[in-house]
């Protein structure tokens, strides 16, 4: 009805998650930064977490959207509390492969060939699974196993995790630290900033035909974010029944008495706060990402609703601190080493000359093989940040067709 008296093309705050709708947060661009690295590392685990309606659903299909099916061959699986031989079904059905009275290591060996066959073809695999924080161990498990597939030593299989904040717990279990140290890199959603609010609503708008009818004064969008916390969700539902409201009273302006009168309709708390995030042993499992991309300056807010230009942010270091940390105490102790070396006709005779070249042998091996990963690792990830700039660029420029023609 609202889309109606506003002229828009469609409805811009359904529940239903649609990665046509995708909005860049703070919080978003690093997880998707995540997601990239991910892909760029071609193998383990990714693991996202969020609140519900935090918009993990949404992240992940816009990242879809932007890979080259011919490149990269991505299902999906929303999990249920499924044991461990259904969760191998249910991936094996994902990959369109028949498993109806099939034996489990039929269906192992199906996957294996499968996904042996997609690698020939020049294609990676990526299996999803939604709301992971279902899954009992045993089903978690199953698909550790199915990343252990290789094909000339390199992974066939990488898996994104996707769940609540509980799903943190569950990867705490004494049971899973196989699992963990398989996880190269984690994030968990947090809710929009308060001057997010504005651009995400103006977006949202925007993408639907949106010229600036209704307008939201500065204290509906506050009075929007003290309800629902900066959870887009909770964003959605709330500005879907205030446009209704506006709808119905003929309304050209939002302020934050509509906005309170919704409020107090639905019975929304007001001054929600999402709880912080417990720190997790995926904080520090395995070769978790660094941040890499810093957090956005905040949005000033503008005289009337707009979308929010991104800015390429400076490029940080990429490379996990611990092994910055392993490499200089190798040099530090090889430098040691090559003193008693120098000293060794003064030394005591205890001190073996040819133990000395062994210790060389084996520190600079494991030296020149970090420095190599370190190189590695930091090339990967500049391509990805390269591809988000162009991404969003591009975005940007769909998103602004007169713009782009002058």
């Amino acid at each position: 009805m609202y889309d109606q008296f506003y002229g828009l093309q469609g409805r811009p705050f359904q529940l239903t998650p649609d990665p046509h709708f995708y909005f860049e947060s703070t919080t978003h661009r690093k997880a998707l930064s995540y997601l990239g690295y991910g892909l760029a590392q071609g193998e383990g685990f990714i693991v996202i977490t969020g609140d519900i309606g935090a918009g993990k659903t949404t992240l992940v299909g816009h990242l879809m959207s932007t890979i080259d099916p011919a490149r990269l061959t991505a299902t999906k699986i929303v999990s249920t509390q499924v044991e461990g031989d259904d969760m191998l079904r249910l991936a094996a059905q994902s990959f369109g492969l028949a498993t109806d009275g099939v034996a489990k290591a039929q269906i192992l060996r199906q996957i294996e060939a499968y996904l042996q066959g997609q690698a020939r073809a020049g294609r990676r695999s990526l299996l999803i699974v939604d709301e992971a924080q279902n899954l009992p161990v045993s089903a978690i498990e199953e698909l550790r196993m199915l990343s252990n597939f290789q094909l000339g030593g390199q992974s066939l299989l990488q898996i994104f995790l996707l769940g609540q904040p509980e799903f943190r717990d569950l990867v705490r279990s004494p049971e899973l630290e196989q699992l963990r140290q398989r996880v190269i890199a984690t994030h968990h959603l947090d809710p929009m900033l308060p001057q997010e609010v504005e651009p995400y609503i103006s977006h949202r708008l925007t993408l639907v035909g949106w010229t600036g009818n209704p307008y939201f004064t500065d204290d509906a969008l506050d009075a929007i974010y003290a309800a629902t916390g900066g959870v887009p969700r909770r964003i959605n539902a709330l500005v879907s029944r205030v446009l209704l409201l506006g709808a119905l009273e003929q309304l050209t302006e939002i302020d934050g008495q509509a906005v309170q009168a919704v409020i107090e309709d639905m019975g929304v708390d007001e001054d929600v706060s999402a709880e912080p995030i417990a720190p997790s042993v995926l904080d520090s499992a395995g070769e978790t990402a660094p941040e890499p991309i810093a957090p956005a300056e905040p949005v000033a807010a503008a005289a009337a609703p707009q979308a929010v230009a991104w800015q390429a942010p400076a490029q940080p270091d990429l490379v996990p601190p611990a092994v910055h940390e392993e490499i200089e105490a190798l040099r530090a102790e090889i430098a040691a080493l090559r003193a008693m070396q120098n000293h060794a006709s003064y030394a005591a005779p205890t001190v073996d000359p040819e133990a000395l070249k062994g210790c060389f042998a084996l520190i600079e091996e494991r030296l020149s093989g970090l420095e190599f990963r370190v190189e590695e690792q930091d090339a990967a990830l500049r391509r990805v940040l390269t591809l988000l700039v162009d991404w969003v660029e591009r975005d940007e420029r769909a998103a602004d067709p007169e713009r782009n023609a002058a």
